[in-house]
């Protein structure tokens, strides 16, 4: 009799994990309906009645938001559930994200205008004025891709996130966009790790932790984020600490035109690139392959990783979809 009841709520468990992978692969909120017929394409066959069911387990748990006659969207907490159940099957998740993100981008420098790569952090309502000042002074240091960001209330979309009840959503533009708008100028480049790097008088010199890409369903910098491993707020002040980075390899025939792209992503706010190496030479004490070219990309959560040193509690979720350029605005503005 127990091993019934096992099952049957093990089974419970698959038809919610189901919905939510239903959910987050769509930019919109979607009804029952419209759920019903997306699992039917995976081979799953459930009523919309049963799907009404197992949304309503998901509305308790906070997996998941009902939006009125749009229907349900998927929470933070909801996507955060999605990643570690499926995580032991997906232990090249990052990597793929990465790359289809990358493949998305469509930012072009010269007008300005096109998708980026964003992350979300969820704050507290009453607690993001206070948070925005730590934000905001990581910021001034210049360890961080952008000073551009987009903010929104409960109810608000960024991304494939939705801002739940009491909470205020911020974003900050993604390393990975600068992958994008790399691989739309004809350069290839190899994503090889997410790390914990030591700068010592505001220059890079060494990395003291590495979390390779193609072996991990977690982002890296939400890894560090969560262990308390960063010095973000001390680097900031006084130049020397631990911040996060990302280390990525490109040809080296690629240099030059990789140079003059940053100069241009610089113009438009973008300074995701932190140092660029030598051919075939090691970079901050990792090395580098023949004809290949060491690059160190500043991590994109630099700002929210101060805030969780501060106390603040704050839920990140790293590579959380594409914004278009021009919903961003600077922080100074907020």
């Amino acid at each position: 009799m127990t091993n019934m009841i096992q099952t049957s709520e093990s089974e419970a468990e698959r038809k919610i994990l189901a919905i939510l992978k239903v959910l987050s692969q769509s930019s919109e909120p979607l009804g029952s309906i419209t759920i019903a017929r997306k699992l039917e394409d995976d081979g799953i066959f459930l009523s919309e009645r049963a799907v009404r069911y197992h949304l309503k387990i998901a509305d308790e748990r906070g997996f998941t938001e009902p939006l009125g006659r749009d229907g349900r969207a998927l929470t933070a907490r909801g996507l955060e559930e999605l990643r570690v159940a499926l995580a032991p099957n997906n232990l090249t998740f990052i990597q793929e994200k990465l790359e289809l993100l990358a493949f998305r981008t469509t930012f072009d420098f010269t007008d300005k205008k096109g998708q980026i790569a964003i992350n979300t952090s969820l704050f507290n309502e009453k607690e993001f004025s206070r948070a925005l000042k730590v934000i905001k002074q990581v910021i001034k240091s210049g360890l961080c891709i952008s000073e551009m960001v987009a903010v929104a209330e409960a109810g608000g979309k960024l991304g494939e996130v939705v801002v739940p009840k009491g909470k205020i959503g911020i974003a900050t533009i993604c390393g990975v966009t600068v992958n994008g708008v790399l691989l739309k100028h004809g350069v290839p480049m190899e994503s090889k790790f997410g790390g914990l790097l030591e700068i010592r008088n505001s220059k890079p010199h060494r990395f003291t932790a590495l979390i390779n890409y193609g072996g991990t369903s977690l982002d890296p910098s939400e890894q560090y984020i969560r262990a308390r491993m960063t010095s973000v707020m001390e680097a900031s002040k006084t130049g020397n600490g631990r911040i996060l980075a990302n280390f990525r390899e490109i040809p080296a025939p690629a240099k030059s035109i990789v140079n003059e792209i940053d100069k241009q992503l610089k113009k438009t706010g973008i300074s995701g690139i932190y140092f660029l190496g030598s051919i075939s030479e090691p970079v901050c004490q990792i090395s580098v392959g023949i004809n290949r070219v060491g690059m160190i990309l500043l991590g994109g959560l630099n700002p929210i990783a101060a805030t969780v040193e501060a106390g603040f509690d704050v839920d990140n979720i790293a590579e959380s979809g594409m914004m278009e350029f021009s919903q961003l605005k600077s922080i100074w503005e907020i």
